[in-house]
């Protein structure tokens, strides 16, 4: 039988793919690519970029290609199948990653080439590859003595496979859940949208009424607009105790002992490499220079937010006191109440916003923005491989040009994971003489249309597509043709979400505004009432939000900087403490966020979620020179394209930050557009 993940197609062969492909497609690749390299080592004495790291670029690619099919449809398109076949593939991509790391002939080669009287000859982005590559390979544990590379290797292997089963316990547990009601007196307050959508997910399971789940287009409406308190309070309770001890079906996906087990492997792994914590081995590869600096610059954010957020509570809970008759505000009251205190103070709600932000409309406001900003145009391919009706695919133009191409899938759906996000599909690379044009996916999990009707989004849900199409114009629009440092690839983590955040601003830019918005019905746009009360109302408990996030990003860092305990009892002892520091909301005994928190125990995010606010400090002051020189501005988006974006991971994020600005990062553009006093 062939197997399409061997063969090289121009972009996946998703009608061809199998999941019994995977295993035996994963296995011959690095197969092969071993037997290259164990080659290639043996008979290089003099080893150059053009005669070392070029094939293994090449050959590496090879498996890139196959495994980025596998990866995306284990996220978009779950089944059993396909689970356990990349439970498999997982394990062995992950050796085959520690084998690199830890192969002594390689870093000799890449010790010699960094060393050769030519090196400085060398594009920019060959050096950094190459001085990445030796790092990475210290950080791969390259030095350590045969026990402890093995020691180390087993351990990589096993923190894999836990991030799968800790994802996986996560879409179990979200979809387990279910909330079935027949009778409709229990969903006022319910926008017709959500009404319909909850009716959907009943007759995708065969009942009548509606049914509430855990997907984030069913809770948010819930939790926002369900004049029920009680539906509220189920809904609430199911989501924040999920995979947990507390939770629904806690015997089958509890995540408590898969947390404490990554937690105890990780501390492990960076004793290993000679660090104290895990915290120390992240920011290796990070802007941030310490735990220490990290938690500095946290803590004066929250110095800043928390007094605020304290004064904004207390409005809430008046508010819902004294209008909403709730006495004792709980947790699955505050969106509600938030909601509630937002419609009187500036007399519009997120729901007579949806009606002018249709998909449809949205999507041509995006390319819009991104054309006058960056001079690239798109149009949507009619044929090609898919892995579901709802996917897209568009070609990304310049001068008539395709230089990269990108796949949107925006809906949710079961077997779907939850969350927003985007990930290479193919990078930037020359092979040979060619250049392998980046393409990327950009997935999220919007409410799906309802028969003919476009689907209608909030305007949250627009700057979270802003956001990840700004991660996709990082991949890309970059000039860099060295596959390690093109794009994404190679930029500081803490720096990586500087264009996606950076884009969210024209969702708030009444002239972007004015081509992203535009009635489902009319087509007319925004109206200048309704665009004034949403301006007005943008940093609505801005200070609520923010000190939210601080509470994640001091939690992960405080947590990877611990040196023992890492039991339930202690996660929830660092929660418990940095809650009393900075949180505003109540919270319930049974609340397990952590849990479910994906980011940090199976995604990249481990002691790294600061980032964010990290990146949010040079895209608020990046987007302040635009607003010094026109939104719009041709030299100004040119500058950005060229410096930011073109650059990829080739230079350091603070010297490519410092060229576009001119000056070192401020923090008052952040504090400005979130309306914190300084």
């Amino acid at each position: 039988m062939s197997n399409p993940l061997l063969e090289q197609h121009e972009l996946p062969p998703f009608e061809q793919f199998k999941p019994e492909h995977v295993v035996p497609a994963v296995e011959e690749i690095i197969e092969r690519n071993k037997q290259h390299i164990d080659d290639l080592v043996a008979k290089t004495s003099d080893p150059t970029w053009d005669t070392f790291v070029e094939p293994i670029d090449r050959w590496n690619e090879d498996l890139d290609r196959a495994w980025s099919v596998f990866s995306h449809l284990s996220g978009v398109k779950d089944s059993k199948d396909l689970r356990d076949a990349y439970g498999q593939a997982l394990g062995l991509v992950t050796d085959y990653q520690s084998w690199l790391g830890q192969h002594q002939g390689l870093f000799q080669a890449y010790k010699a080439i960094a060393a050769r009287d030519d090196f400085n000859r060398l594009s920019t982005a060959q050096k950094t590859a190459v001085e990445h590559a030796l790092r990475d390979f210290r950080l791969s544990g390259v030095d350590l003595p045969d026990n402890d590379k093995k020691a180390f290797a087993t351990l990589q292997s096993e923190l894999a496979k836990l991030s799968q089963t800790f994802s996986e316990h996560l879409l179990d547990a979200t979809q387990a859940w279910s909330l079935h009601i027949t009778d409709e007196n229990r969903l006022k307050g319910l926008p017709e949208s959500a009404r319909a959508t909850l009716q959907q997910y009943a007759k995708q399971k065969d009942k009548d009424g509606w049914l509430v789940t855990l997907e984030m287009p069913s809770v948010l409406p819930v939790l926002t607009y369900a004049d029920d308190r009680e539906v509220r309070r189920e809904t609430y309770m199911a989501h924040i105790t999920k995979a947990s001890d507390q939770g629904p079906n806690a015997a089958h996906f509890d995540n408590g002992p898969v947390m404490t087990t990554i937690l105890d492997k990780r501390h492990a792994a960076a004793e290993l490499l000679g660090f104290k914590n895990h915290a120390e081995v992240s920011l290796e590869t990070k802007m941030a220079e310490s735990p220490e600096s990290v938690l500095t610059f946290l803590r004066e954010l929250a110095d800043k937010a928390v007094p605020q957020a304290k004064r904004e509570f207390e409005e809430l809970q008046t508010f819902a006191r004294d209008e909403l008759g709730l006495d004792d505000l709980q947790p699955w009251d505050v969106a509600y109440a938030s909601e509630k205190l937002k419609e009187k103070r500036y007399a519009f709600s997120q729901e007579e916003l949806k009606p002018y932000f249709p998909v449809p409309r949205v999507i041509d406001g995006l390319f819009e923005t991104v054309h006058r900003l960056f001079g690239v145009t798109f149009e949507a391919v009619e044929q090609f491989e898919t892995y579901h009706p709802d996917v897209r695919l568009y070609n990304v133009l310049e001068n008539g040009e395709v230089v990269a191409r990108f796949y949107l899938d925006l809906y949710a759906r079961e077997g779907k994971r939850g969350g927003a996000w985007m990930d290479e599909c193919r990078k930037r690379h020359r092979l040979g003489g060619q250049v392998q044009k980046p393409v990327a996916y950009l997935t999220c999990n919007f409410t799906p249309p309802v028969g003919d009707k476009p689907s209608l989004l909030t305007h949250d849900e627009v700057t979270t597509l802003f956001h990840e199409f700004g991660h996709g114009l990082h991949h890309m629009l970059t000039q860099v043709d060295v596959v390690d440092v093109s794009g994404i690839n190679g930029v500081a983590w803490d720096a990586v979400e500087l264009p996606s955040q950076f884009l969210e601003n024209w969702c708030w830019e009444p002239e972007a505004l004015a081509f992203i918005s535009g009635h489902v019905d009319t087509g007319e746009p925004l109206p200048g009432e309704l665009l004034d009360k949403m301006l007005a109302a943008k940093n609505f408990q801005s200070a609520m939000q923010t000190v939210r996030q601080l509470e994640f990003s001091l939690f992960d860092m405080e947590l990877h900087r611990k040196t023992e305990g890492f039991m339930v009892t202690d996660i929830q002892d660092v929660l418990d403490r940095v809650r009393a520091e900075v949180s505003v909301v109540p919270v319930v005994p049974e609340n397990r966020f952590q849990h479910g928190f994906g980011h940090i125990f199976g995604g990249g995010y481990a002691a790294g979620y600061y980032s964010y606010k990290w990146a949010e400090v040079l895209s608020a002051d990046a987007f302040s020179r635009f607003e010094e020189e026109g939104i719009f501005n041709e030299r100004t988006g040119r500058d950005f394209r060229e410096v930011i974006l073109a650059n990829g991971g080739s230079e350091p994020a603070g010297e490519l930050f410092k060229r576009f600005r001119g000056r070192e990062p401020s923090v008052d553009a952040l504090l400005r557009h979130s309306g914190i006093a300084a």
